[in-house]
């Protein structure tokens, strides 16, 4: 197929904008990181959970981590079906503006002290995430925001504490994004969002930062090998 050299130019725009974000965040983020990771190594060798969860496309980076080849087998997810997206954008969209789910899904998922729990939204500006994070923090864990600075500081939370998802984390990962996660220009709307990519990268890091540590105090940790190999 014979493709026109100006019809090609969005794919290479997008490629070129999103490394340079991926560059960016590895620079800036790397800090982060270890702090991220150290949070997990601790809670890991006294015992206790680290647990995962997002809504909406932000589950996507949840199961990143989650049963990976390669990965840790120490991750316990909150995958909520109704905040996913099989069951339809609009229900998940409503769901996770909504007060008090947070709560009712830490009674089955129960979160304590001692334990790290990674909250991942985009905007930080949803009830769900922003609960799920203040409600933890009460329980005595620590809590790592994976999230888009940028993003977060251009909206208004829809919080009832009026928080937004970075202000109640002990730890946070910026994403480098722009508001509105999309970086290419495009009527009716931008496309190209960044935020999965980003978070994969910087997620992926945390877990290979916790395997080193811990294979290096003597503790290796329990991983994944892929089924295809």
């Amino acid at each position: 197929m014979d493709i026109r050299a100006e019809e090609q130019r969005g794919a290479a725009e997008y490629m070129d904008v999103t490394l340079g974000i991926a560059a960016r965040a590895a620079e800036t983020q790397r800090v982060k990181v270890v702090e991220a990771a150290e949070a997990v190594c601790r809670a890991l060798e006294d015992g206790r959970r680290f647990w995962a969860f997002g809504t909406g496309h932000s589950h996507t980076l949840v199961e990143e981590i989650f049963g990976r080849a390669g990965g840790l087998r120490d991750v316990t997810p909150i995958l909520e079906p109704s905040l996913m997206l099989h069951e339809g954008l609009e229900k998940s969209s409503l769901l996770e503006r909504l007060p008090g789910l947070a709560a009712t899904l830490l009674d089955v998922h129960p979160v304590q002290s001692g334990d790290v729990l990674l909250v991942i939204s985009n905007s930080g500006r949803n009830p769900v995430p922003v609960e799920m994070a203040e409600l933890a923090r009460a329980r005595g864990a620590t809590v790592i925001a994976l999230t888009s600075l940028a993003h977060s500081h251009a909206v208004d939370s829809r919080a009832p504490s009026g928080a937004k998802l970075w202000e109640v984390a002990d730890i946070v990962l910026d994403n480098c994004g722009v508001p509105g996660d999309a970086v290419i220009a495009q009527e009716p709307h931008p496309v190209g969002p960044t935020s999965t990519v980003i978070g994969a990268l910087l997620l992926q890091a945390v877990i290979v930062q916790v395997a080193a540590t811990m294979a290096a105090r003597g503790e290796p940790l329990d991983t994944y090998l892929s089924l295809n190999v």
